[in-house]
This record gives C-alpha cells, sequence and structure tokens, in this order.
C-alpha cells in the first residue's frame, strides 16, 4: 500500500527531473571538457558533505575504476575519503579548511574540483573554490536551488530544483552517471583519433575554461561570502 510519503516523494522526484532533462548539453560539455583535461595529464578533485560526499566518492570510482565498458584509468580524488587528512586538518585548522588545504596540496593549474552540495552553503567548499581559484583551477558545482553561494562561487554549476534535500542527491547521481557517459564517450572518440593519426596539443587542453558563467564573484579576487556548514 502507498503512503502519502512515498507518493509525494516520486512525484518530486519526477517533477525535478521534468527540468532536470535541460541540463543534459551542460552536463555532456562537463564530460567531454573532463576528458581532454584528465587526457592531458590533469586531475579531478571532488569533495562534498555527508550524501554529498557518498555521491563525490561515486563519480571518482566510476573514473579511476571504469563506468561501463573497460578503458585506462584516471586520476581522480574524493577529498573527504582521506581520513587522517580530513581529521588532521579540522583538528588543527577548523573544519572550514578540510578542503582548502587538500585542494592546496593536490592542486594544480588546469586540474578541475567539483563540489557537490545540496545547499551550495557549506564553508568548507566555499572555501575550497576560492583556493581553487588561486591556484588555476576550474571549479564546477552540482547544488540545489539556485541562487546559492557555491552557484555564484563555481566557474560553472548545476543546479537542481527541487524541494527537499533527498530528491538534489538523487538527480546529482543521476548527473554523476550522465557525466561518466559523456566521459567515456569523448575518451573513446580520443582514442579513435589517435588511431587514425590525430594529434592532440596538450598544452591546449590542459589550459583552464574561462569563466563565462561566473556570477557574483568581486573582479578584485576576494572570496566570496561563506554560509552556514550545511550537507
Amino acid at each position: 500500500m502507498k503512503t502519502v510519503t512515498d507518493t509525494t516523494h516520486c512525484d518530486d522526484l519526477m517533477k525535478a527531473l521534468e527540468t532536470f532533462r535541460d541540463r543534459g548539453p551542460l552536463i555532456g560539455r562537463w564530460g567531454t571538457e573532463l576528458a581532454r583535461r584528465l587526457g592531458a595529464g590533469s586531475r579531478l578533485l571532488v569533495a562534498g558533505n555527508g550524501g554529498s560526499a557518498a555521491q563525490a566518492q561515486h563519480l571518482t570510482a566510476e573514473l579511476v575504476g571504469r563506468y561501463r565498458d573497460d578503458r585506462p584509468p584516471f586520476s581522480a580524488v574524493a577529498l573527504h575519503a582521506d581520513t587522517s587528512s580530513t581529521t588532521a586538518i579540522a583538528n588543527d585548522y577548523g573544519v572550514q579548511e578540510v578542503f582548502a588545504r587538500q585542494t592546496a596540496a593536490h592542486g594544480r593549474p588546469g586540474d578541475v574540483l567539483m563540489l557537490l552540495s545540496t545547499s551550495g552553503a557549506s564553508a568548507n567548499l566555499l572555501s575550497a573554490a576560492d583556493r581553487a581559484h588561486r591556484l588555476g583551477m576550474t571549479v564546477w558545482a552540482l547544488t540545489g536551488r539556485a541562487p546559492n553561494p557555491l552557484q555564484l562561487g563555481a566557474d560553472e554549476a548545476l543546479c537542481v530544483d527541487a524541494p527537499v534535500s533527498a530528491t538534489v542527491q538523487e538527480l546529482h547521481l543521476v548527473a554523476v552517471h550522465m557525466l561518466c557517459e559523456a566521459f567515456d564517450r569523448a575518451v573513446e572518440r580520443g582514442e579513435a583519433d589517435r588511431d587514425s593519426g590525430a594529434r592532440v596539443d596538450g598544452e591546449a587542453l590542459a589550459r583552464p575554461l574561462g569563466r563565462a558563467r561566473t556570477v557574483g564573484r568581486p573582479v578584485d579576487g576576494t572570496p566570496v561570502t561563506r554560509g552556514k556548514e550545511q550537507a
């Protein structure tokens, strides 16, 4: 027997999914660009809190392992997965620095930092985004409803229009799988190009994307406003 809660949850998910379909081109472009970056030697850093941490680690597992078909492994690191570093930084510098300090340690110009947050207001993710920009990295975000601080602090953001965190997280998982599918297609195309004798300019591929979609970021480079710590 269906309950009101079951029906409401499914209705919320279906409604959010309808608007989410329009995000396909953005996710496809991210997957293609990520394949270009990682194929040229850059890496992906990912972070989130709570359920978003699980989604972030799901993404890195698909890239280091595989999504569907066999292919070479690619460098993708879930920052929260290093529990010793995370807890040491939280103890010595505060929770707000747990991802920013790891980004400073592992990030390089041309790398990508992807941040997942249902609220879009997690202080430790905002700090990481600011640090990544200082390093010349590109920042992508998966968030809940717009506008939110993380959306404004990222180069590009995919914002899920849903009323509850559970639905946002479910669509973030859909986005992760779509990203992996686009990534694998781009890798396959790249291998086909190499087989046909095409050559790729590695320096151009590693060059950071422009910030065409950066909105609300101060021109003087000051950090974005940090919100209350949330998942």
